[in-house]
């Protein structure tokens, strides 16, 4: 097994530039299914294991896909692959974003549930009331979703009990190419959310609200070749803002706008951090004693579920006693007995974690739960006194880009080992 090894007690100071989203990559890469015969082209596509498992599905279902230094082409054949491949599809809970544009574009699909971290039950119900609104018949058989139609789908109105950000982008692909006009009520508003109408306008797609929980998409005959980019990935730089902050240093996050993460950048300045915000980067440095605060993740703009964990290892050395509410996924607090090996003192009551903090940490042997939980426990590592050891690294890779390159370029002490 591949471990982290980690030397902390370093403070992390520098600069570093922000990658493309992984939760923006992964749906505009889906969109490239309602071509026929035409091709999308992508810039800033981080190279992540999850990326590559869904290029890969795509190769699967029939379509070429070339990937470059953050660029890919993925051009789509007249006639394309529905019955998607079990052994990708349960790698990763994204796979369920092909089920919206597969059945709009070939008219039925077969998709195995899909699999991915272990933060919550997350459904897709909510996908499939809303496809069969629009005309879909669809029925669970033997762990897999079998959808069909007869002719286009049929435009719809939407609301959805949650914004759910899967669920808005399934449809919005879905709605695409149906028959007529689409409305979504109570749709997700996340900037993945908003670059994914950017890509589907560059297809021919009128979209209305995106970005807003009310959106209207216009159904097409046809969609055409384009280009588009993947917005910066604002967890990976939340990551390593936090990461300046919790190992006592400085560290300036280049490529995102501050606007991106302002509920995450209030909570980071509320608990004593100093930031400074530009147009086109973001600066945090630790400024001395960290303070306790309360947080409640929710749907966007509210705090962001996917830095819970980062900012929980911050707080567990800050004055005082923080509370964290976990707001979106109801197992997304697994971490925690992995954080208390390194001496953080938090306990776990339901879906609420409250966090004594404590003067010191030391190094620990912990195993990544999740994705985020993983880039955590990392930090924790770098801020603890003594060697730490990281585990369960796959998940990790799913999310960040050169995680250990980066974060040895501000000062880190981390090198992979074998055990």
């Amino acid at each position: 097994m591949q471990k982290m090894l980690i030397k902390g007690g370093t403070p992390l100071n520098g600069t570093v530039r922000v990658q493309g989203a992984k939760n923006a990559a992964l749906p505009v890469m889906a969109s490239a299914i309602l071509l026929k015969g035409q091709a999308l082209e992508l810039d800033n596509v981080p190279d992540l294991q999850d990326v590559r498992t869904m290029a890969e599905l795509l190769q699967r279902l029939g379509a070429e896909v070339s990937f470059t230094d953050g660029r890919m082409k993925i051009s789509v054949p007249e006639d394309l692959e529905w019955n998607t491949p079990a052994d990708l599809v349960r790698k990763m809970r994204a796979s369920s974003l092909v089920l919206g544009p597969l059945t709009a574009r070939c008219g039925k699909t077969v998709l195995p549930l899909p699999g991915g971290c272990a933060i919550g039950s997350r459904p897709i119900d909510f996908h499939i009331k809303a496809l069969r609104a629009m005309g879909a018949r669809i029925s669970l058989r033997n762990g897999a979703v079998y959808a069909e139609t007869d002719g286009r789908l049929k435009g719809a109105n939407v609301a959805f009990d949650f914004p759910s950000v899967g669920a808005t982008e399934n449809i919005m692909m879905a709605a695409a190419l149906a028959d007529g006009s689409t409305t979504i009520e109570n749709a997700a508003c996340e900037p993945e959310i908003v670059n994914l109408a950017n890509v589907l306008r560059g297809m021919g797609v009128p979209i209305f609200g995106d970005g807003t929980p009310a959106m209207r998409i216009m159904g097409q005959n046809f969609l055409k070749s384009s280009r588009a980019s993947v917005v910066p990935d604002r967890i990976e730089a939340a990551t390593y803002l936090v990461g300046g902050v919790i190992s006592g240093g400085k560290v300036k996050v280049e490529g995102i706008e501050p606007q991106m993460l302002a509920a995450a950048l209030q909570k980071l300045e509320e608990a004593g951090a100093k930031l400074t915000l530009e147009p086109d980067s973001i600066t945090a440095e630790y400024a001395g004693k960290l303070s306790a605060v309360s947080i409640k993740t929710m749907p966007h703009p509210g705090f962001p579920t996917d830095a819970q964990p980062q900012f929980m290892a911050l707080l567990s050395i800050a004055d005082g006693t923080s509370v964290i509410q976990e707001g979106i996924f109801e197992s997304r607090l697994r971490h925690v007995p992995e954080f208390n090996k390194t001496g953080t003192k938090i306990a776990v009551q339901e879906n609420t974690a409250v966090i004594e903090g404590v003067p010191e940490i030391k190094g620990a042997e912990m195993f990544a739960t999740d994705l985020r939980a993983g880039a955590a426990m990392i930090l924790l590592g770098i801020a603890a006194e003594g060697v730490s050891k990281v585990g369960n690294l796959d998940h990790v890779w799913r999310g960040y880009e050169d995680i250990i390159g980066k974060l040895n370029s501000l000062g880190a002490k981390i090198k992979l080992i074998e055990e």
